[in-house]
């Protein structure tokens, strides 16, 4: 594995989660596993050992020496490249998200041919070099134009998280990477061509994935293809969709931590009793009759807010109005959104509006509400949905992406249904999705338990994504 980041060293978002998750899934099905990261200057390191060697990173007019350290958890080994880019630095990609670093080409540029200097010096023949989002997307050209005998064998495997985010860089720049140019490595037009790290990682890569079976259909559109859905429709063949999984043992309500009442499938009185509590702590109504809806969000455009709250009455406050529910809201991002719904929050008794980010107050709502709601525009794979799964709380979600993959709707399917789908992606659309979730909890409340218990039950593990990886993995080496 290759990646600018992964838990619990570094990260800022959900790949992170997805490389320490799956490179551990991977070790436990039997695979050789080993992880190179930055190591960054807020990475704690007293665990790490040195490495005793050195190598070399040819970058534009300059030789620079980088040297590595690591450490082990559980079966899987995680190497650091030290380098001043990274040791000299508190962030990521930026000192803050809205900041990015002025030289990112030239640091990644670095992880990545790093990351071959390091396999030669620990004389360790990789058979697959897997590579995450843009950070690493030089590597599969770097392979591809490699004649070094040393990785003949090596294929690698390219996994789009967020196809949005394609590492974007004046041609210039390229320069700065000594990397010899390729015309498959720019996108847009001639006049505005730029560098682009993820289009050269899809164009050279034996095999891509991403994170769930629909958004690899959906990113083949211009609506989703952001601008590479030409690039994606004619490399169909080595595309593949894997739904991501969750760590059973954080998000498990027979033992989280978070929360007093324990529960599981097949005894659900503990998520009851925390619904109760969740009323009390966000000043809402003591009334165990009463749907309590849930959204744990960032607050932005993907994520659905401004069909929630545009208009007047908006949606949300046409479904506050209308019906007997609750709703709890915890997020922080655009603020205009948090302006309006603060407002909104003061004017209605059934809605509680937390402008935080709280881990432990999302491991609560996802235990004591009865709906999740996640009405994105668009969503790779997406988590707080197999989250709510997992936790008996049936998730209200836009059909997109992993939420597609991962949710089966119960109007639809009423025998094998796990949360309500909606496609109309508008106020009114996401308001009749949150009736038809009213409907089914009106309708019939033992049926209800039982329907909790099918969510819990669903396989959610790491494992079954890992062996779906261990294919893509065998096809690459052979070929196919």
């Amino acid at each position: 594995m290759i990646s600018s980041e992964s838990v619990p060293f570094s990260k800022s978002g959900g790949l992170a989660d997805v490389v320490g998750a799956l490179s551990g899934a991977l070790a436990m099905v039997g695979e050789e596993v080993r992880v190179v990261l930055p190591l960054y200057g807020s990475v704690d390191r007293t665990s790490f050992t040195d490495l005793p060697f050195q190598g070399e990173v040819s970058l534009l007019g300059s030789m620079e020496e980088v040297t590595f350290c690591e450490t082990r958890l559980g079966k899987v080994t995680y190497y650091f490249v030290q380098h001043p880019f990274y040791t000299d630095r508190k962030g990521i990609y930026g000192d803050t998200s809205f900041t990015p670093y002025h030289d990112n080409l030239k640091r990644y540029t670095l992880l990545n041919k790093a990351a071959l200097v390091l396999c030669k010096l620990l004389d360790w023949k990789v058979d697959i070099m897997h590579c995450h989002d843009w950070t690493c997307g030089f590597m599969p050209y770097l392979l591809s134009i490699h004649d070094d005998p040393f990785f003949q064998q090596t294929k690698s495997v390219m996994t789009i998280h967020n196809l949005a985010y394609q590492g974007e860089f004046s041609r210039l720049e390229l320069l700065c990477a000594d990397i010899p140019p390729e015309s498959r490595m720019f996108s847009g037009e001639v006049a505005t061509k730029r560098t682009n790290m993820l289009k050269t990682g899809l164009e050279f890569a034996d095999r891509i994935t991403t994170v769930s079976p629909t958004y690899a259909k959906e990113i083949q559109s211009k609506e989703y293809g952001c601008s590479l859905d030409g690039l994606l429709t004619e490399r169909a063949s080595v595309l593949e969709g894997i739904i991501n999984g969750i760590d059973p043992e954080e998000w498990n309500p027979e033992t989280d931590p978070f929360i007093e009442h324990h529960f599981s499938a097949h005894s659900q009185k503990g998520k009851a009793a925390i619904k109760e509590e969740l009323q009390e702590e966000f000043n809402l109504s003591k009334d165990a009759t009463i749907p309590l809806f849930s959204m744990i969000s960032r607050l932005a455009e993907q994520k659905g807010f401004v069909e929630l709250l545009e208009g007047s009455p908006c949606a949300l406050e046409q479904m506050l109005q209308d019906h007997t529910m609750q709703m709890i809201l915890i997020g922080t991002g655009d603020s205009k959104m948090e302006i309006k719904l603060r407002e909104l929050g003061e004017r209605y008794d059934n809605l509680s509006v937390n402008i935080l980010f709280s881990n432990k107050a999302a491991h609560r709502l996802e235990a004591g509400a009865d709906f999740f709601l996640m009405p994105s525009r668009y969503e790779p794979c997406g988590l707080n949905q197999l989250y709510s799964l997992r936790y008996g709380t049936l998730p209200v979600a836009r059909k997109t992406g992993g939420l597609a993959d991962s949710i089966i709707d119960l109007d639809e399917h009423p025998d094998i249904g796990t949360g309500i789908l909606f496609e109309n992606m508008s106020g009114h659309g996401i308001l009749e999705a949150v009736e038809r979730a009213i409907h089914w909890w009106k309708k019939d409340p033992a049926n209800l338990q039982t329907i909790r218990k099918r969510c819990m039950l669903w396989d959610s593990s790491w494992e079954r994504s890992a062996k779906a990886y261990q294919t893509v993995y065998k096809s690459s080496l052979r070929g196919k």
